[in-house]
């Protein structure tokens, strides 16, 4: 796989989940504390919309820049990757 420069919500990505890093990190800790099993479903829950909202940026951000290069003319290569992002939706 080649390195590719970040698009442009790539910040905002690692913001995203940099903080669900932590929210699971804060959830690791309340199971060690034996914490109700209602209140760490709803915490994993909250970690994993924000995961999955971190995915969905990253691959809305992926094919604007695909579809913007298509547009632009060197679209061959971002048309295959547009294709193989897209299985991840």
């Amino acid at each position: 796989m080649t390195d590719h420069a970040p698009h442009h919500h790539h910040d905002d990505i690692l913001k995203r989940l940099r903080r669900a890093e932590g929210h699971l990190r804060s959830v690791i800790a309340m199971m060690d504390e034996g914490r109700p099993c209602v209140v760490l479903a709803q915490q994993l829950h909250a970690v994993e919309r924000a995961i999955s909202e971190a995915k969905r940026v990253l691959i809305r951000d992926h094919i604007d820049h695909c579809l913007d290069s298509a547009v632009a003319g060197d679209g061959q290569d971002h048309l295959a990757e547009f294709k193989e992002i897209t299985r991840y939706l």
